[in-house]
């Protein structure tokens, strides 16, 4: 992807689990000095308040003009994206069964089941199960008692894969094992049946797609089927599988984690999106940067379309929901093709309704609030995943992607150009005629709300660090202010236009430039969430507002 899952959209970016020295071909387990001095559990009234924090939400659609075929390609897609939901507790935990088997207390279980561990998603990862030690940054990807400097200095083919676990064998040396190696079991299972998907789906290119898909997920060779999703454009339904993001690697941001996304297309939605695309040749140029840093043309071949999410399964499902999908993350592909970004507009409406408007009758202006609309918020969701493909992905030195050259903040930086770029672009499209550029204030105030529902969670995910350096470099430059006796914001719309210039600009030249240090120098100044701001989060917990969403979804809600 991106599932560039957006700071808007939060997808968290650390969670992890226990991790230990085991055989090659196994995942380690940590050793018991790992956990340095055990947390006390929570208690459980404070546990049950948590899981009462999330709101629940139903994921249906209707299925009924869709064809018999794609209505049963749909359940077994289910099955595939449920395979894909254990390999993510393997990964970021372990032996999930044996977890929730040791915990008596039933709102305990239920926060490990929305948490995928022991680790409080939305509290910086606090342990909240009695015994369990801080969340390895590495999960088990790596084993625990591995150090940057020992990865560093071994000679290993693929170690940096996004598909390799790192263990260690019986003599105790790193060894490199491909993920379809690993989990081949499960893996094979589930290209089983993506290829009996492709069997009954109705649409040609889709089918494709599928087979390609099942293919990779037995090869650890994904590009094809990149490439076939792109160009998928008439299927009535969709699935995103496979290891796809890095956030839950918090050593080296580099392993990719299993999730999977089950789709209903919203046609008339969609129409309405479609023409955004074809704009992204002209908004590249028009980058409020110098020419050097956008000289690389994204591809045409992008569309956007609307979706009802049936099933959000693995990373995408843990803590807090992503409401839209921007991908492939591979750059050649996105040179090649560019990127589909898929608005999943029910997850999206939800959290606007149960989060967004309640927060914004706290902190923003009462005479702003009603420039906070879900129009608005859709937009700013959809430009910024338009956003991740503009700008550069390979650095101007030559020396790699950006990626490579920012290593762990590239995610952060990744999400803090989508978001900046994404009202940059609003404002552009409204010069061209393609939007209304009357509403453009309601996009602004939108977004401001929107920050304060992400960093609710802390500044410590890609997301939370994008948005606090947006925040900050925004009211430093008098883009929005706080009234001192009331807590409340209110944006000055002129000066918000030129401070999205200016941080657009810096960002895109700390990318080209593959500059880490002056990246790192910005994020320690600005990525840290003041008293003021703290205290004003501290009023929305006090409202009782819920702090993300959970569902209620499957087969049998669909009635399948």
């Amino acid at each position: 992807m991106s599932l560039r899952p957006l700071s808007l959209a939060i997808a968290l970016t650390l969670g992890s689990g226990l991790v230990a020295c085991k055989p090659a071909a196994q995942a380690p387990q940590p050793p018991a000095a790992q956990a340095e001095a055990p947390a006390a559990a929570q208690p459980a009234n404070d546990v049950a308040a948590k899981v009462a924090a999330y709101a629940e939400v139903t994921l249906t659609s209707d299925l009924s003009h869709l064809a018999d075929g794609d209505r049963q390609a749909i359940g077994l897609l289910l099955q595939a994206g449920e395979i894909m939901d254990g390999l993510f507790w393997k990964q970021v935990y372990g032996d999930r069964d044996g977890l929730l088997a040791s915990i008596s207390d039933d709102a305990t279980r239920r926060f490990v089941e929305i948490n995928y561990g022991p680790w409080d998603r939305l509290d910086n990862d606090q342990p909240f199960v009695d015994g369990v030690g801080p969340r390895p940054p590495g999960a088990r990807f790596y084993p625990a008692d591995m150090s940057k400097e020992e990865f560093a200095a071994a000679d290993l083919p693929g170690k940096d894969s996004l598909y390799t676990i790192l263990s260690r064998d019986e003599g105790g040396k790193l060894v490199v094992v491909p993920y379809h190696v690993e989990y081949a079991a499960e893996l094979g299972q589930a290209a089983g049946l993506l290829r009996q998907a492709a069997d009954v789906a109705s649409d040609e290119s889709f089918r494709n797609y599928l087979k390609l898909r099942a293919d990779a997920l037995e090869t650890d060779d994904y590009q094809p089927s990149d490439m076939a999703w792109m160009d998928m454009k008439t299927s009535p339904i969709d699935v995103v599988i496979g290891p796809i993001e890095s956030y839950q690697d918090a050593l080296f941001g580099t392993k990719a984690a299993f999730e999977a996304f089950v789709l209903v297309k919203d046609v008339e939605w969609s129409e309405r999106l479609a023409k955004f695309a074809q704009h992204l040749p002209a908004l590249q140029r028009g980058l409020p940067v110098e020419d050097r840093y956008k000289a690389e043309m994204p591809g045409t071949d992008a569309d956007l379309n609307a979706y009802d999410a049936i099933y959000y399964g693995g990373d995408a499902n843990a803590g807090a929901k992503t409401i839209a999908i921007n991908l492939p993350n591979d750059e050649e592909v996105q040179l090649a093709k560019g990127s589909r970004r898929l608005q999943l507009k029910n997850a999206m409406r939800a959290k606007f309704d149960t989060i967004m408007l309640p927060i914004s009758a706290q902190l923003i202006a009462e005479d702003q609030r009603g420039h906070v609309t879900f129009d608005a918020f859709f937009e700013n969701v959809m430009f910024h995943e338009v956003a991740h493909g503009l700008g550069i992905k390979n650095t101007l030195d030559g020396k790699g992607t950006v990626r490579e050259a920012l290593t762990d903040l590239a995610s952060s930086y990744e999400e803090g150009k989508a978001d900046i770029l994404g009202l940059y672009m609003i404002g552009k499209l409204g010069e061209m005629g393609e939007l209304d550029a009357a509403r453009r204030n309601d996009n602004y105030v939108t977004f401001l709300a929107g920050i304060f529902r992400s960093v609710r969670f802390g500044a410590s995910s890609a997301h939370g660090q994008a948005n606090m350096v947006a925040f900050n470099w925004l009211q430093r430059e008098g883009a929005f202010s706080r009234d001192e006796a009331t807590g409340l914001y209110r944006v000055d719309f002129a000066k918000m236009e030129t401070a999205v210039n200016s941080l657009s600009a810096k960002i895109l030249s700390l990318q080209g430039d593959g500059d880490y240090a002056g990246a790192k120098a910005l994020q320690d100044e600005l990525g840290d969430i003041g008293p003021a701001l703290q205290s004003d989060l501290q009023r929305i917990e006090q409202a009782d507002i819920p702090v993300d969403i959970v569902f209620r979804q499957g087969r049998e809600v669909l009635g399948l």
